[in-house]
């Protein structure tokens, strides 16, 4: 049976019932963010397989392959007990899904949402499909790791600093640091808690977002050299591109190209600014930002993705060009 679970009603509390009851069984639970995780999704993970491990779980967490944490992810308390996506069994007694907004986004773990005796899927992108046996789906949730801060209240566990790092990375990172548009009054009020747990919030930020090797400001400067502006692409258009073989030219992991769009998105005369990133395989990873006219979770849809109104992305196995003219075509048919 599929149980949908809005956050902050009855059902929500039947989805923390389902974890209790495996933790209390002994029963191995399977937990796994998105490929490539970012602070939210690795932050959900570890912070709501401590808890399960808390109330008594066997908990393995872990992400699809490529199993490589970046620099500013690594750090996050509990990350040395991930294990590869290969040590985890085929048919565990539950499979938590974290930040994953469809299937695909699992990798060679979406086979778990079957193989398991229960799947729970905890997720806040607006463009989810609706999959897995028990649904915990906000898409009003800013974070991932709000609904599982409700689900931790739900189990009983009560926030530490342990716990409070993870979510809080989560929280700062999905909201730009209680920028974007999705902060709400109860965003801060859960900011709160967490400070109140003594975390170092000016350490987490500086290692999120003000840490990077020297190498990336060579790249910075190349790529946003050869930014385009077009101002008559829907609500105006800023883009550029570069690539993982281009980020190790400066010395740098693949994984720094995601922090590209951050700087582009800044520019004034464009609503929708997009960064494409070469992949090693040939396709074009690309990310999405909106100013607010925009509903870019539509566009990224359109082309095979997925994500937020202000915030998607898409992969493409198409050449540069043909992949920014479908770009343009999806920008221009929404204006």
């Amino acid at each position: 049976m599929t149980i949908s679970l809005p956050r902050g009603t009855d059902l929500t509390d039947r989805a923390a019932a389902v974890l209790a009851e495996a933790a209390a069984a002994r029963a191995t639970v399977v937990l796994a963010g998105h490929v490539q995780p970012d602070a939210d999704a690795l932050g959900s993970t570890l912070a709501l397989a401590e808890g399960l491990r808390r109330r008594g779980a066997r908990v393995l967490a872990t992400f699809p392959d490529p199993f490589t944490l970046p620099p500013s992810l690594g750090w996050l308390p509990g990350a040395e007990g991930l294990v590869p996506s290969s040590a985890v069994p085929a048919s565990p007694g539950v499979f938590v899904s974290l930040d994953a907004a469809s299937p695909a986004r699992l990798g060679e773990l979406a086979g778990l949402l079957d193989g398991a005796a229960t799947s729970v899927v905890v997720d806040h992108h607006a463009s989810n499909p609706g999959f897995g046996d028990v649904r915990v789906v906000d898409p009003a949730a800013p974070a991932t790791v709000v609904l599982v801060a409700d689900l931790l209240d739900g189990l009983g566990v009560p926030l530490d600093e342990r716990l409070a790092t993870c979510l809080y990375a989560g929280l700062a990172a999905d909201t730009g640091s209680f920028r974007f548009g999705n902060t709400r009054p109860d965003t801060h009020d859960l900011a709160a808690r967490l400070l109140a747990t003594g975390i170092d919030h000016a350490m987490i930020s500086q290692r999120l977002f003000d840490t990077a090797p020297f190498g990336w400001l060579g790249l910075l400067s190349v790529v946003a050299g050869r930014a385009v502006l077009e101002a008559d692409v829907g609500v105006g258009l800023v883009w550029t591109w570069s690539s993982t073989a281009e980020a190790a030219e400066h010395g740098l992991p693949g994984e720094q190209l995601e922090a590209l769009v951050d700087v582009v998105r800044s520019t004034q005369e464009a609503d929708v600014a997009c960064v494409l990133k070469g992949q090693d395989d040939g396709s074009w990873s690309v990310s999405l930002r909106s100013r607010g006219a925009t509903d870019v979770a539509r566009v990224a849809m359109a082309l095979g993705g997925g994500g937020h109104t202000l915030a998607a992305g898409c992969t493409s196995h198409e050449d540069r060009e043909a992949t920014m003219r479908a770009i343009r075509r999806e920008l221009s048919a929404g204006a």
